[in-house]
């Protein structure tokens, strides 16, 4: 996690393949079955988000910091990426460049605030939007039991677009966890530059 945050990368290799989408969408599931099924292929990293919260093992797994150790990483230049959502802080690691610098293609899941300068950083870079219809939304933040039905319609009501001129591979994640991760594992394989529902 250590190191210097990078400037615009100018000649890195690797690709950057950025999963964002409303909560409920399953963006951590997706990333979960794509992780299995590409284990055995180096070139595919999925590095460990740092939040400031306490890691669960029936979910993400992540590092977890509290504030002032956010603050101290973040001004120490140990960040590749870093937003806040809903009261919690997270980031990406420095390594992140230079797994691009080495050819990786990288997925994390992400904030849609830092597409742009995720984009300024790296150019070479994929938007996997993962979505699903409202009431699978609602469904399944209700089934986590940490809102209730108006807190989570509020949270999905905050849901941001994408910044203008973002294209994204669009995956509808409301059938078979399955079938959606096969979708997900041929976008991140293809990487298309061009908007496409999978």
């Amino acid at each position: 996690m250590r190191g210097r945050s990078p400037g615009p990368s100018k000649a890195a290799s690797g690709h950057l393949v950025l999963v964002v989408g409303p909560s409920g969408a399953g963006k951590d599931s997706l990333i979960n079955g794509a992780r299995l099924r590409l284990s055995v292929d180096e070139r595919y990293v999925f590095p460990s988000r740092i939040i400031t919260r306490i890691s669960d093992p029936a979910s993400e797994a992540h590092e977890t910091v509290d504030e002032e150790q956010y603050e101290s990483l973040k001004d120490s230049g140990a960040f590749f990426l870093h937003w806040g959502a809903h009261t919690l802080r997270y980031a990406l690691p420095a390594s992140v460049a230079e797994q691009l610098d080495a050819g990786a293609t990288v997925i994390a899941n992400v904030s849609r605030a830092v597409i742009a300068e995720a984009l300024r950083k790296h150019p070479k870079t994929t938007v996997v939007l993962v979505t699903a219809p409202q009431a699978v939304l609602e469904e399944r933040l209700l089934a986590r039991g940490r809102e209730d039905l108006a807190a989570v319609r509020r949270r999905l009501a905050r849901s941001a677009s994408l910044p203008p001129g973002v294209r994204a591979v669009t995956i509808v994640n409301g059938g078979s966890l399955e079938a959606a991760v096969d979708r997900f594992v041929d976008a991140v394989s293809r990487a298309p530059a061009d908007d496409v529902t999978l």
